[in-house]
C-alpha cells in the first residue's frame, strides 16, 4: 500500500478578476465559466496528489450560492478530500472578493471525481489522503456516503439508457 499524502499537499488556489466579457446580461459571471475554473483547479489538485495524468470521472453537487459580479475577483480553492484505489474526490470552494474592501463571500461549492492514469491511459493506484484540519476531516468523513450516492446515480443512468 502506498504511503498517504496530506490534504494540504494537493491544495490548489486560483484567483482571477471578472471582466465584462466573462459575464451575462446581469453583470455576473457565466456559470459555465465558473464550472471551467472548478474543473481546472480540481484537475491540478488531483495531479498534485497522484503525480499522474488524470481524467474527470464525475462532477456533482455544484451548488451556486451567490453570483460573482463584474469587477470582483473569483477565488477558488481545491484539494483532494478522499481517495479510493484509482480515484480521487476533490472539493472546490469558490468565493467572490470585493477588491476594494477585501470582503469575501462564498459563491459556490463542488465535488468532482478524478481517475489517475498511467502512461498507457489505464487507471493507476493513488495514495490515500490524510486529512488534518477539522474542515478536511469533515469532507473526508462524508466521502463514503457521497461515493455511494454517485454509484447509485450512475447505476440508475446505466439502467435507463434512453434518458
Amino acid at each position: 500500500m502506498q504511503q498517504g499524502k496530506k490534504t494540504s499537499d494537493s491544495k490548489t488556489v486560483l484567483t482571477d478578476i471578472v471582466l465584462p466579457p466573462d459575464t451575462n446580461f446581469h453583470g455576473t459571471i457565466f456559470g459555465g465559466n465558473v464550472m471551467a475554473y472548478i474543473d481546472k483547479v480540481a484537475s491540478i489538485a488531483a495531479m498534485r496528489h497522484s503525480r499522474s495524468m488524470v481524467v474527470t470521472a464525475s462532477s456533482d453537487s455544484l451548488d451556486f450560492i451567490s453570483p460573482v459580479k463584474t469587477g470582483e475577483a473569483i477565488c477558488l480553492e481545491g484539494y483532494v478530500s478522499f481517495t479510493r484505489k484509482t480515484s480521487m474526490e476533490v472539493f472546490v470552494k469558490v468565493e467572490a472578493e470585493d477588491l476594494l474592501t477585501g470582503e469575501r463571500r462564498l459563491t459556490a461549492t463542488s465535488y468532482l471525481t478524478f481517475v489517475a492514469l498511467d502512461d498507457q491511459g489505464k487507471p493507476t493506484p493513488v495514495p490515500p489522503v490524510i486529512p488534518e484540519t477539522e474542515q478536511e476531516k469533515w469532507h473526508y468523513d462524508g466521502a463514503e456516503e457521497r461515493f455511494q450516492q454517485r454509484k447509485k446515480r450512475r447505476q440508475q443512468r446505466l439502467e435507463r439508457k434512453n434518458i
